[in-house]
């Protein structure tokens, strides 16, 4: 099986509590998820101030990032996005049915076409892997709570 190289590793995530977690089988899905993990992030959050809100921002652009991806490139069918919590994070999965197909970001692209998500949640994210389990990929990310 290849990796990702550097930027996309294969490596498991660290423990984390229960949280919250969606079954997705279209994008038009994930307004509703963007809401949802907004108002649980509200009630999760170490901080409360403006680098709070930021924190939130970012939790939600990598859920949304994440699951479109897997949506869109996951091998077709369902896939399961969660948020759960470590102590001072949290920690984004995204799971879909492509197993042989590690996370790609974009390369020699123009920035106009898109394709750049990898890359800014790995530049959020404190750490972030991708490995397989029960013949489906596994995506995460871990960000910050404050």
């Amino acid at each position: 099986m290849g990796t990702a190289g550097p930027l996309w590793p294969s490596a498991t995530p660290p423990a984390a509590d229960d949280g919250m977690s969606w079954e997705l089988t279209d994008v038009a899905q994930l307004p509703r998820v963007r809401r949802a993990a907004r108002r649980h992030a509200l009630g999760t959050a170490l901080r409360r101030d403006a680098t709070g809100e930021d924190l939130r921002d970012q939790l939600v652009l990598a859920l949304d990032e994440m699951a479109s991806n897997a949506l869109r490139h996951g091998g077709g069918g369902r896939v399961r996005a969660t948020v759960r919590l470590t102590e001072d994070s949290y920690l984004v999965e995204v799971t879909d049915g492509a197993p042989s197909s590690p996370p790609s970001p974009a390369v020699d692209r123009d920035p106009s076409e898109g394709g750049l998500g990898l890359y800014l949640i790995a530049e959020l994210a404190t750490a972030h892997g991708w490995f397989v389990e029960a013949e489906a990929k596994v995506v995460w990310a871990l960000l910050p709570r404050g």
